[in-house]
């Protein structure tokens, strides 16, 4: 891809934006930077950016004035493709492709994409961290935090690349083919930017869409949807389950983790030395040896790396015990069906924290995992009195309304006896409150922290 003396118009100036462009004008195109938000929102990017490169910003506004000055679009994942000046720019001829897309273009190296509900920052972690012990030189980047735009130049042509996709970045991928990808489950999400489930399942059918002969594809074979996906091209799909025995893939049999891509059944290690608690770890762990297995890495490497993870911050993360009351970060649970799995993973009893960015999905299953583990709910956030509605009408009554993660970290310990577990879980989005999910967890740990030291 040459971008030399051409125009591009980066949309979005947060991390893969920023990151994205950089490497424009390292290749020599000629950027222009749009964000909605006004100057005095975004003025530190802003001038970080200015200081680094030679660029110009259309700042609180959308992009129309300049499209008939562009080239192509590169598109941050926060931006929805039914923006108006979008479908303008299509109409005008005007490639339109993600960051990620982006960054593939340039990137030497074969790819283990990873994208799914829930479990992708774990399992993408899990799998960088098995190629890394194998020897190959890995780098991880994506949706995890690190921008695959701003990684590609330090990639060779024989290391390994692992990313974590969204739904979002998967809408304007173009040519974009990994070599191995992953879809680990799917489950009601983001209903405010795709609508249907059925468009939802779409977006994230497209990380498989240009793979062919000489690529996988793993799915879940413990998942409705995704073991009734048959792709219309000759990539070669693997399954994983943790409730049935295959006789291809990854599975659980007899207590241990066999896998099987076209050698022969072969153990990999007891379900119990896996290092991370929980049955949707296991799965992701299935995901995760299915993937290193296809990149060619030895099974007592993976068995080593199973037994080692420690995890990753801001998913059901120990954060402190105080007063043998324990604090769990599970931040990244942003939507129901993560959180009901954090409360699964961890022993009762619970007084949940919950609530934010309203993604217009149902909380009712969420509040039908509460069973007799959650004790006390402490809300906030945009969804919070949806949540609370959803809570009563299934006759759960004991709910705390709070304005801040302080104010909700210093409610559910008062609500807390020794025993009991303080669980982050919000089943919804940051963005109501947070920049992200990250800011948000950092929060709850710092919040924690201030606590220690009063009960000291």
């Amino acid at each position: 891809m040459d971008v030399r003396g051409k125009t591009v118009l980066v949309v979005g100036l947060a991390r893969s934006g920023i990151a994205a462009a950089r490497l424009l004008h390292k290749k020599g195109a000629n950027v222009i930077i749009n964000e909605q938000r006004k100057e005095s929102e975004v003025s530190s990017a802003a001038e970080e950016l200015k200081e680094d490169i030679d660029c110009e910003f259309y700042l609180g506004q959308d992009p129309d004035g300049v499209l008939d000055r562009v080239d192509q679009i590169v598109l941050s994942p926060g931006v929805p493709t039914d923006a108006r000046f979008l479908i303008k720019a299509a109409d005008m001829g005007i490639e339109v492709i993600s960051e990620v897309e982006l960054a593939y273009r340039y990137c030497k190296a074969p790819i283990v994409a990873v994208t799914g509900t829930n479990g992708k920052t774990t399992t993408t972690a899990w799998i960088g961290e098995i190629l890394k012990a194998s020897g190959t030189a890995t780098h991880v980047a994506g949706n995890i935090g690190i921008p695959f735009t701003g990684k590609v130049e330090e990639i060779d042509a024989a290391d390994q690349v692992v990313v974590e996709i969204s739904s979002f970045q998967l809408e304007t991928i173009v040519q974009f083919r990994p070599r191995v990808s992953l879809i680990l489950n799917i489950s009601e999400d983001h209903l405010d930017r795709h609508k249907t489930m059925d468009q939802y399942i779409a977006a994230k059918c497209r990380i498989f869409q240009n793979q062919g002969r000489g690529d996988y594809l793993v799915l879940n074979g413990d998942d409705p949807v995704l073991s009734s996906i048959q792709p219309q091209n000759e990539v070669r799909v693997f399954y994983f389950s943790r409730t049935q025995t295959l006789s291809e893939g990854a599975w659980v049999e007899n207590g241990r983790i066999y896998m099987n891509i076209g050698a022969g059944a072969v153990p990999v290690c007891e379900i119990s030395q896996v290092g991370i608690p929980g049955t949707h770890n296991l799965e992701n762990a299935l995901a995760a040896v299915l993937a290193a297995g296809l990149s060619g890495v030895e099974p007592h490497t993976i068995a080593r790396v199973l037994r080692e993870f420690p995890g990753v911050a801001h998913r059901i993360e120990k954060v402190d015990t105080i007063n043998d009351i324990t604090f769990y970060n599970d931040s990244k649970g942003t939507n129901p069906d993560s959180s009901i799995r954090a409360i699964q993973a961890i022993p009762g009893p619970i007084v949940l924290i919950a609530g934010g960015y309203d993604k217009k999905g149902s909380f009712s299953e969420f509040i039908n995992a509460f069973g007799s583990k959650v004790k006390e709910l402490v809300l906030l956030g945009e969804t919070a009195e949806i949540i609370a509605q959803t809570a009563k009408e299934k006759g759960f009554a004991k709910i705390h309304m709070t304005r801040s993660i302080e104010e909700a970290v210093e409610k559910a310990y008062e609500l807390s006896s020794p025993g009991y577990q303080v669980l982050l879980s919000p089943a919804c989005a940051s963005w109501d409150m947070f920049r992200d999910f990250e800011e948000r967890g950092d929060r709850f740990k710092a919040a924690v922290k201030a606590l220690r030291r009063q009960a000291w």
